[in-house]
């Protein structure tokens, strides 16, 4: 068995450390999200915790891991007699990104359910981690349902089968613990909410720090079980704590007070429903006996709200997650009952951390009326002028307020990632009709299966009530869902995009549609063109807040190379079909249409978007063109595409209701 590395040899990271001592100490905090980047020590805390957790008592052999003294009465391998009971550590069970819903919740038998009435079942990862650890790296790359079946367990401290009419059900409290990366993409609000704490992690920029870490770590690779051992005696002491204070807790008191900071605090910092008053009681109760002592204070109540409020605070992904610490000083001071000697927080606390401000304050307007930048491809009556030499760019315009879209989709029946986009065969959604199954049954159609075993009843020597059913008979539901897609921007930032209202309104729109896919679970991809050449600004990810900050800094200016923007589209959407194949690609347009520099350029721009149509690949053009007089070429750009076109204006909801069935009736049109 390999050597954990010790928790007390984490070099910094304290917050990450209290957040998963304070989960061990009291697991109704509801477990812990640690957000932070790569190579930050995430995965190497959460399982060096294990070392830490006291053992438990288990009822022998049960699959269930059923406690001795309060068996679980609905146990399925109960019930149990009294006596016979074993002691082990407690377990650390991970779940693998691409685990499958039977091996998270277990497997039930349907053929053996339906032809002898019997529940065999098989368990899942949720009943080996009861009493246990139970973590999940990479969270955010977890398929929704998983995640909605994982937090569900979480939070009603048991799982739940149900397939055709059998019903299993078991206990299943755990401490939940995940890790993410938010460059590879967001959580939804709704999950952020269920994670009782977060905590950010960062790598240190302090050298000494640095190289303890590395000191350690290279003292750990050369021999893991000596490196322990020196750091024994340090494992002991928090082993003990955490019992101490596990026997504490429930002589913790939680005062009116408090109660009443709890209160404000989250009323202050606009945190929707009461989840968040919960949890914050919660871990300020754990702090107190964690400090070892039996009432909270109002640090235990600061505490508790840099942990359990900034993921809370998230409205949107392109919100920084964060708390304004001295906003949370001032509720804590106004609502202090007059007992309490000093409210204040500690003076020598040293200033905000890192995110701790809520976030960064909004840049200064520089002067509207008065800009004299000159524009590279000035517009009069319509027209593009011809652009002077040697003209600079322009510098980046902000994005105007996002707004609502309608839902871009592309037409067929495809067999992507799960999401919330376009129409696809899926494993959950609405039942389609039925099929033999290919391996493991897990979705029984239960007509078409008894339609499939009723002509053989009398042949089978049926005598009772009980249906016969062998493996043949069974079938398989088949599903219709939806699907995420591979959202490509392709994002004209030429010179005759460079005025400022109009770009604003350009990158307000790009925002939308970057909000839009957030919310239906996308991935997205930014190709941009100006100059001489094109980018990819961002390649295809499922982080839409990166997507965001690269549009948000993409600066303007210079000439049009429409067809260098597509072909590098295209080159992208070539390598992420080898990539990821099952995913479906839409691409959205920005641009006036107009195409110049190099010899033919419009004729160039034209060859190149017939490879799109030729491929059928979905598209739409978001047309900037603007002033009285308008040439219409975004139109004609999305005809060699075999897509449509739409204004800004029309791309807000309410505004494009017929633009669905525009995109999918050009696409056949195309094939």
């Amino acid at each position: 068995m390999t050597t954990p590395f010790p928790f007390t040899a984490v070099v910094g990271q304290d917050d990450l450390r209290l957040a998963l001592l304070l989960n061990a100490v009291s697991p109704a905090v509801g477990g812990v999200l640690v957000r932070g980047e790569k190579g930050t020590a995430k995965s190497t805390a959460v399982r060096a915790l294990s070392a830490l957790m006291p053992e438990v008592d288990v009822v022998s052999e049960c699959r269930f891991s059923c406690d001795p003294g309060s068996p679980d009465p609905g146990c399925p391998d109960g019930p149990h007699e009294p006596g016979g009971f074993a002691s082990r550590p407690a377990r650390m069970v991970e779940l693998p990104v691409g685990a499958s819903e039977d091996r998270l919740v277990g497997a039930l038998d349907i053929e053996r359910a339906l032809s002898e009435g019997v529940k065999a079942f098989e368990p899942g990862l949720l009943a080996d981690a009861h009493r246990g650890i139970l973590y999940v790296d990479e969270v955010n790359l977890l398929h929704d349902h998983l995640v909605d079946l994982l937090l569900d367990a979480a939070a009603m401290g048991a799982s739940y089968v149900e397939r055709e009419g059998v019903s299993v059900r078991h206990a299943a409290r755990f401490l939940l613990v995940g890790t993410m990366n938010p460059e590879e993409g967001e959580l939804r609000p709704q999950l952020l909410d269920r994670f009782g704490l977060t905590v950010e992690v960062a790598a240190s920029r302090e050298p000494e720090q640095r190289v303890e870490v590395v000191r350690r770590r290279l003292a750990y690779d050369d021999d893991p079980a000596g490196f322990a051992a020196r750091w024994a005696e340090e494992e002991a002491d928090v082993r003990a704590r955490i019992v101490a204070a596990k026997k504490l807790l429930p002589s913790v008191r939680l005062g009116d007070d408090a109660l009443r900071q709890i209160a404000a605090t989250c009323a202050a910092f606009e945190v929707d429903g009461m989840r968040a008053d919960i949890v914050m009681a919660r871990t300020a109760t754990a702090l107190a006996a964690w400090a070892g002592r039996t009432d909270v204070l109002a640090e235990d109540v600061r505490q508790a709200a840099l942990l359990a409020l900034p993921h809370r605070r998230r409205r949107n992904p392109f919100d920084a997650p964060g708390l304004d610490e001295d906003k949370l000083d001032e509720t804590l001071e106004e609502f202090s009952g007059d007992d309490d000697p000093d409210p204040d927080p500690d003076p020598d606390s040293g200033p905000d951390g890192p995110g701790g401000g809520g976030g960064q304050p909004a840049p200064e307007d520089g002067p509207q009326g008065g800009d004299q930048e000159a524009r590279p491809e000035a517009e009069q009556d319509g027209q593009p002028q011809p652009q002077p030499s040697g003209a600079g760019e322009q510098s980046a315009a902000r994005a105007s307020e996002p707004f609502r879209t309608k839902v871009l989709s592309v037409p067929g029946l495809g067999e992507g990632a799960a999401g919330r986009r376009s129409r696809a065969r899926t494993e959950h959604g609405r039942t389609t009709g039925a099929r033999r199954p290919k391996g493991t049954l897990t979705k029984l159609h239960l007509a078409a299966t008894v339609l499939a075993a009723a002509p053989h009843q009398r042949a089978r020597g049926r005598s009772g009530p009980g249906l016969v059913v062998r493996r043949d008979d069974l079938r398989q539901a088949t599903r219709e869902g939806r699907e995420g897609n591979l959202v490509l921007f392709v994002v004209d930032a030429s010179g005759s995009m460079a005025a400022r209202q109009r770009m604003s309104a350009v990158k307000g729109a790009v925002l939308s549609l970057l909000l839009d896919a957030y919310q239906r679970r996308d991935k997205v991809g930014l190709v941009t063109f100006r100059g001489s050449g094109a980018e990819v600004a961002l390649p295809p990810t499922s982080s839409v807040d990166a997507a965001a900050a690269r549009l948000e800094s993409l600066p303007t200016g210079g000439r049009t190379p429409l067809s260098a923007g597509l072909l590098r589209a295209h080159d992208v959407l070539r390598v992420e079909r080898l990539r990821d194949p099952a995913r479906r690609p839409l691409v959205v347009v920005v641009t006036d249409g107009r195409a110049t520099g190099g010899p033919e350029p419009v004729a160039l721009a034209g060859r190149a978007a017939r490879l799109f149509a030729a491929e059928g690949v979905a598209s739409v053009v978001v047309d900037c063109e603007s002033g009285p007089v308008r040439l219409g070429l975004a139109g004609q750009l999305a005809g060699e595409l075999g897509g449509t076109a739409v204004t800004l204006d029309e791309l807000r909801a309410d505004s494009i209701a017929g633009l669905v069935k525009d995109v999918q009736g050009t696409s056949r049109r195309a094939a």
